[in-house]
């Protein structure tokens, strides 16, 4: 799918973009590093992901100690029943990437290619231990503190108006903000205030995320004197359009959106999931259609998509792409491993730098 001129950052080179230059720190007279205020940064005080993902991994790693000792002791079971959880995930993930690079080819968007996927196959199984066995159930909470950029001002309004731009994170489908870990880090560290929202319930309709985006669009305003940007990864993508159709205004209150691997035009993999959000993520389903026939063509030119044909979950390839948005692709990258691709955090610290206030 053609990212139309200048947009694509693989143009020219099949290695991906290239790393984009560090955002510039905003000018200021001293630069301190300040723990974010309670009342600032709202952190949700539970997740349901989290507590599932705990359980979830308590118990293979129950299983793997369990048969692994078992299997040492015994003559008639093997060790290597330990491993099972583990090969369990390759299975899915082979069929997964399978699927998906098999739908591309079959369509004619991407050729096969068995070194690509294998490739985006080992980095998506490298992100994913990553988020679902270490991020989102046990780290969360995390909160980093904000470089705070401090510098003389005639007024409060005016000291505002130079507060480097808040970012909204908006997580995806069986995710919670413990998904933007590193990002949320990253940003702090550049000044930004940051807000990574928890979406629940976990499986209903994207319609109901819309105050929980409302109310954090707001504190990231209220803190920054100036619209945040939105990032949204897989199903937060949706989140955010949903939420942008709920008031006439909402568009203006933002000043960007980035998508990572949003199923724009709905997914495959939807076709066998259940609850409400993933029913309205299938192909062509009435939820799909009425978000965007109250969306107008202009509004896609303020959307920034990001997707690549390695993506295991939303596929085929050119559903993460909204039409007359900013199409950027990344080639051979896990739907997990977009989010953790550094090519994509250095382009949106890259664009907060061009845009700054």
């Amino acid at each position: 799918m053609s990212a139309g001129p200048n947009t694509d950052p693989n143009a020219g080179s099949s290695a991906g973009p290239s790393p984009a230059p560090a955002a510039p720190t905003p000018a200021a007279s001293a630069v301190a590093l300040l723990p974010a205020s309670p009342a600032a940064s709202a952190v949700p005080s539970h997740s349901a992901v989290a507590r599932l993902q705990q359980a979830t991994d308590l118990w293979w790693l129950a299983w793997t100690v369990g048969l692994t000792a078992w299997g040492w002791q015994s003559d008639t079971v093997s060790a290597a029943w330990g491993l099972l959880p583990l090969g369990l995930l390759g299975v899915v993930m082979v069929l997964e990437f399978g699927l998906a690079y098999g739908v591309n080819a079959a369509q004619g968007l991407a050729p096969w290619s068995w070194r690509g996927m294998l490739r985006a196959l080992w980095g998506e199984c490298r992100a994913a231990v990553a988020v679902f066995a270490w991020r989102q159930p046990w780290a969360w909470r995390d909160d980093p503190p904000v470089r705070a950029v401090t510098q003389p001002a005639t007024s409060a309004s005016a000291s505002k108006a130079l507060a480097p731009r808040g970012v909204l994170l908006v997580h995806g489908y069986l995710c919670n903000r413990g998904l933007w870990r590193h990002w949320h880090r990253a940003l702090a560290d550049q000044g930004h205030a940051v807000e990574a929202v928890n979406l629940e319930p976990i499986r209903g309709s994207i319609d109901r995320y819309a105050p929980t985006l409302d109310a954090a669009v707001a504190r990231l305003t209220a803190r920054t004197g100036q619209p945040p940007l939105v990032v949204g990864h897989s199903m937060g993508g949706l989140a955010v359009r949903a939420w942008l159709r709920t008031a006439a205004g909402n568009a203006a209150r933002v000043a960007h959106v980035v998508t990572i691997g949003t199923p724009h035009h709905g997914t495959w993999l939807a076709r066998w999931g259940q609850g409400a959000n993933v029913r309205q993520m299938r192909p062509g389903n009435p939820w799909l259609r009425e978000l965007a026939a109250a969306e107008s063509p202009r509004l896609y030119q303020r959307f920034s998509c990001w997707h690549s044909a390695g993506d295991n979950i939303v596929f085929p390839l050119g559903t993460a792409v909204l039409p007359g948005a900013q199409a950027l692709a990344l080639d051979h990258v896990g739907h997990v491993a977009l989010a953790d691709d550094p090519r994509v955090l250095a382009w949106v610290l890259r664009w907060l730098g061009d845009h700054a206030a």
